[in-house]
């Protein structure tokens, strides 16, 4: 194997690919990255047997093959050159690395010693949709989710697609963020799925996932691959029964509300500053309904009370939140303007932009 590529585009192929390395002390191959060339394209692999990245990068192809190195090192070296254009050479057993002025020998293995890659068999079934779109919709539900070792179908993003949209769900029971894409926003031939994607594998395509260009997924076997001309990301899906998440969220609201949502998170950190030990807030609205009061004490460091103008149906008896769960919900949402829907003090509230309803971010109060 005989390559010559721009240092940006092959530290840009390692930085992507080496986001599915592992660090595993019996298959200590699973720290690598396998370098190929064939067919005109050189490609950048890994894998940690449940997740595989593979990252497609433009070059010169002088003579194909292929070799597994360890990707860190591989991405520091690159990293500390300072000459653009680099040389790649398999001799021996190891890849050489060679600049202008610099040149580096890195002990390899042989490409049959890593692990296989898993393929999709059947391309028949598609869903397509836009790249930006889907990475943005993603990390609008990812921060409701947490892993959790007594439910394991919660570690993961809920796919649920119909005919008229799909539906991205993530829940950790204690709060749930639901995002609708319609289907004029995607193009499939899909029947009726649900598939619950882990969540390891939501986080690593919301970070490799372009702002344009088209991102097709396709399901088979228990495993679900997303590919755009750039990358392909395959990964296993979770087995097991998804929460019924719209029989939680609550469709009416004995009280609503309506907020400056930049007002609303300046309340909640400085309210944070003083929370006790599970991040609890105290938050009521007063008779007139025109002022909203975030409140929070700590006997070791004092109290805070903070005064947000507040658009309410009724006034509002003291509720009880977790402030960090309340600001990531808020942080999702793009609107300025922010619908709160309140019933009974110890049920879930519903906290959705004003004029956007394809996303709802729900929030179960604290007890204490």
């Amino acid at each position: 194997m005989k390559l010559v590529l721009l240092k940006t585009n092959l530290k840009e192929g390692l930085d992507i690919a080496q986001r599915a390395t592992s660090e595993n002390t019996n298959l200590p191959i699973l720290k690598n990255v396998l370098i190929q060339s064939f067919n005109n394209q050189i490609k950048i692999s890994a894998t940690n047997l449940e997740l595989a990245i593979t990252k497609f990068v433009s070059g010169k192809i002088i003579e194909e093959g292929g070799l597994t190195i360890p990707g860190s090192i591989l991405l520091s070296l690159i990293n500390n050159l300072s000459d653009e254009r680099i040389n790649l050479e398999h001799e021996k057993g190891a890849l050489v690395v060679r600049s202008d002025n610099y040149e580096a020998r890195v002990q390899g293995m042989n490409q049959d010693e890593f692990p296989i890659i898993p393929q999709i068999q059947s391309r028949d079934y598609y869903l397509k949709i836009n790249s930006g779109l889907l990475r943005d919709s993603l990390n609008q539900v990812m921060n409701a989710t947490q892993y959790s070792d007594w439910r394991p179908e919660l570690n993961g993003i809920l796919f649920d697609f119909k005919l008229s949209n799909l539906t991205l769900v993530g829940t950790d029971s204690f709060r749930l963020a639901k995002k609708v894409i319609l289907n004029s926003q995607l193009e499939s031939n899909w029947g009726e799925e649900k598939i619950i994607i882990p969540l390891k594998t939501v986080q690593e395509l919301s970070k490799i996932l372009s702002d344009d260009g088209l991102v097709n997924i396709y399901l088979d076997h228990g495993q679900i691959i997303f590919i755009s001309d750039e990358m392909e990301l395959i990964s296993r899906v979770i087995e097991g029964q998804f929460p019924d998440y719209e029989a939680i969220i609550p469709k009416q609201f004995d009280n609503e509300l309506f907020l400056d949502k930049s007002g609303l998170i300046n309340g909640l950190k400085l309210a944070g500053i003083f929370s006790g030990k599970v991040n609890d807030v105290r938050l009521k609205i007063n008779e007139d309904k025109k002022l909203m009061e975030i409140y929070s004490s700590n006997s070791q460091l004092g109290e805070n009370k903070y005064l947000l103008p507040v658009r309410a149906t009724k006034s509002l008896l003291e509720t009880i939140f977790n402030w960090r769960y309340f600001l990531d919900g808020l942080k999702t949402i793009q609107d300025k303007d922010i619908f709160v829907g309140v019933n009974a003090e110890d049920k879930p509230v519903v906290i959705k932009a004003s004029r956007d309803q394809s996303l709802i971010y729900l929030l179960m109060p604290i007890r204490l």
